[in-house]
């Protein structure tokens, strides 16, 4: 799956502005698959101590509690859940993923569905417990019936993988509708990709926009590069050169280095932004540090004079160190 390309004027040189290559390992990576925080740890209407004390940072008390929960209460799913994630991420303990897997798993057979999520990725990747491809499907399922939007997205990545079986591309459509409709952002990144290449649905360059454009809304950096391509210039969507250079800033800011490269070329050819040689050179020193290269953009770093190349070197520091 690849997104259109457009050339882009840039001074005497041609700037290529493509996709974030959308392909199955950036598109559809269970590992992207946005995890919601695990489920209040709450009985009754008990005021929620142990959730709000791992929203607030406070591990160890959110540890203590839980354990006290499940010992006033050995069906408690959702402290399960939550001593999971602690164990899973380290928290106020040592990462232990088997033990998160053992909590996970507790807490799924009593029906939570963020556990079932979380055990069902680790069975899909091999994280303290054996691969399980089965498995992680069966366990994708019972999470997605109780509307948890990760685990439709997965079992919409699952389709399309096929495992060594034609692709369900169709199926893959509707996972990724109703996950996306849900609010995840990879979802909604996914399905305007089918729809970019139609594959599953009718191809649409406007339906793909739409999708990728609320993808892009949700905070999807992937989203944001491809929406920022479309608007830029044209695809499905009304041209909007700034609109779409704004897309690419968002998403360079969040350190993603294609994005980076592309809003480099922008600000040093004064497309879609005012011309800014210094902030364009910037990016491109950051987007090159994570092995971009870009011939075109080294030879402009080349005509800026000594202190214009010392004010970028500054820029540069002061955004790695903010």
């Amino acid at each position: 799956m690849r997104g259109a390309c457009a050339v882009l004027a840039a001074g005497v040189a041609a700037a290529l502005i493509c996709g974030a290559k959308p392909g199955p390992a950036q598109t559809l990576d269970p590992a992207r698959a946005p995890a919601e925080a695990p489920s209040p740890a709450k009985a009754d209407d008990a005021p929620d101590l142990a959730f709000g004390a791992y929203q607030r940072g406070y591990y160890g008390t959110a540890l203590a509690e839980a354990m006290r929960r499940i010992s006033a209460n050995p069906q408690d799913a959702a402290a399960m859940t939550l001593l999971g994630e602690l164990y899973a991420q380290g928290l106020a303990v040592r990462r232990d993923p088997t033990e998160a897997n053992r909590w996970y798993k507790l807490a799924s057979d009593r029906g939570d569905r963020q556990a079932s999520f979380k055990l069902g990725l680790a069975k899909l990747t091999g994280d303290g417990t054996p691969k399980d491809r089965a498995g992680a499907a069966a366990l994708f399922k019972a999470a997605a019936e109780k509307g948890h939007p990760g685990a439709m997205y997965n079992l919409g990545v699952l389709a399309i993988d096929g495992n060594g079986v034609v692709s369900d591309f169709s199926g893959a459509a509707k996972y990724f509708e109703t996950a996306a409709n849900l609010g995840d952002g990879d979802a909604a990144y996914a399905l305007g990709i089918l729809y970019r290449n139609g594959s599953g649905v009718e191809k649409s360059d406007e339906r793909a926009a739409y999708w990728i454009a609320r993808a892009a809304k949700a905070d999807n950096v992937p989203g944001e590069i491809e929406y920022g391509i479309m608007l830029f210039n044209g695809v499905g969507v009304a041209k909007d050169e700034t609109a779409g250079a704004k897309q690419f800033l968002k998403a360079a800011a969040r350190d993603n280095p294609v994005a980076q490269n592309r809003i480099a070329r922008i600000l040093a050819a004064g497309r879609g932004l005012p011309k800014d040689p210094v902030e364009a050179m910037k990016w491109h020193l950051l987007a090159r540090s994570a092995g971009i290269k870009d011939a075109w953009l080294d030879s402009e770093m080349a005509k800026l004079s000594p202190k214009d190349k010392e004010a970028v070197q500054t820029a540069v520091r002061q955004y790695v160190g903010r």
